[in-house]
């Protein structure tokens, strides 16, 4: 199919895009397109005005200061995975986008486009959630912040207002002492994730979890922050007895069913690569203990 008629507009700053969302009714945004453009030849989307947004220069940065990643809307996929800083201060983030669909979509993917995507098991959105990110939205009355937590409307549906674009995210950076992890389960590599699970560990000077942070994707219609595991995970010994008791819990946070897969398999992969996440996680923090 072919997308419904549509006029396009290709402003070159952000107070002029800003300005055409707030002028122009049933209008979207185009990053990269590779989520809006299918959607648009499917008619899943229709919109009167599309504005483009590939040649507004300042949203395109990557800033790091000493606590935090700067990332603008439409910085590519490709160019946040062969940052050599980015994988330095926050390999993370470098083993997630390794899952992020292909070469070519990330060529033209936007990290600005995932996230507003908001896909439920999308790579970049759940390390966005566990790091705790902060977008920022732009629109003719400024600038907001929003933390990630108040981001998720609904199912694909983010907290933007209808005169809001977002202009980039902000990711507190990991100690690098702390261990990570990223898992998921797809059927083929490329697709988005059934479930993803990422994690964070740090330990102390006798080598039990201090710090302990995890986001599951896929269960519901954002990534889950499950604190109540996170918290009883601190002070523990970071083997496997801790970190069975962790993905048992995981197990009976609330899934959603759909065509293709049940809420129980959902549950069973949440249990899989929590710990999967974990152990992987504990292993990095171990060798940069001792390294």
């Amino acid at each position: 199919m072919k997308p419904a008629p549509f006029i396009y507009h290709d402003p070159r700053t952000v107070n002029e895009a800003a300005g055409l969302l707030a002028s122009l009714d049933n209008a979207r945004v185009l990053a990269g397109g590779q989520s809006l453009m299918p959607m648009m030849n499917f008619r899943y989307v229709m919109p009167d005005h599309l504005i483009d947004l590939n040649k507004v220069g300042e949203l395109a940065y990557l800033r790091f200061d000493g606590a935090a990643l700067h990332i603008g809307a439409m910085t590519r996929q490709r160019e946040l995975e062969f940052s050599a800083e980015v994988g330095a201060r926050c390999p993370l983030l470098h083993e997630a986008l390794a899952h992020v669909g292909h070469r070519q979509t990330r060529n033209r993917g936007t990290i600005g486009g995932s996230l507003c995507h908001l896909d439920p098991s999308a790579e970049l959105v759940n390390v966005t959630a566990l790091l705790g990110g902060t977008l920022h939205a732009a629109s003719q009355r400024g600038m907001r912040d929003i933390p990630f937590a108040e981001f998720a409307a609904a199912y694909m549906t983010t907290s933007l207002e209808p005169d809001e674009l977002l202009a980039g995210v902000t990711l507190p950076l990991p100690d690098r002492r702390n261990g990570y992890a990223f898992a998921e389960f797809a059927r083929r590599h490329g697709d988005f994730a059934i479930v993803a699970c990422s994690a964070l560990l740090g330990l102390d000077r006798n080598g039990d979890i201090k710090e302990a942070a995890l986001a599951i994707s896929g269960l519901g219609h954002a990534p889950v922050r499950p604190v109540l595991i996170e918290s009883a995970l601190l002070g523990q010994k970071p083997a496997g007895a801790a970190f069975k008791a962790a993905a048992a819990e995981a197990a009976r946070l609330d899934a959603t069913a759909d065509a293709y897969v049940t809420a129980a398999y959902r549950q069973h992969l949440a249990r899989v690569l929590t710990f999967r996440a974990l152990e992987q996680a504990a292993r990095r923090a171990a060798e940069q203990a001792h390294g």
